[in-house]
């Protein structure tokens, strides 16, 4: 009986599997899409420090910067509700 379980389970598996595999990858990307976000503020804080923007163009990328970054966290936050 146990062989005929694993038998028709095995479809189910398969596809609770997939569902896993496609999470995980959502939530990679996530984190990656957050270190991207945290590189390019980096790069930015330094573009103003050596004078390559201006203080005006600094405040409007950070503020779009900063704004993805808390997307990204309520959607994490969202998710682990």
């Amino acid at each position: 009986m146990l062989i005929i379980d694993d038998i028709l389970l095995s479809p189910v598996r398969g596809i609770l599997w997939i569902f896993r595999e496609m999470y995980n990858a959502a939530q990679e990307e996530l984190v990656n899409e957050a270190d991207s976000i945290t590189a390019e503020l980096s790069e930015l804080y330094m573009m103003l420090e050596t004078g390559k923007i201006t203080e005006s163009e600094f405040d409007n990328r950070e503020k779009e910067l900063l704004d993805r970054l808390d997307e990204i966290q309520d959607r994490e936050a969202g998710v682990n509700d």
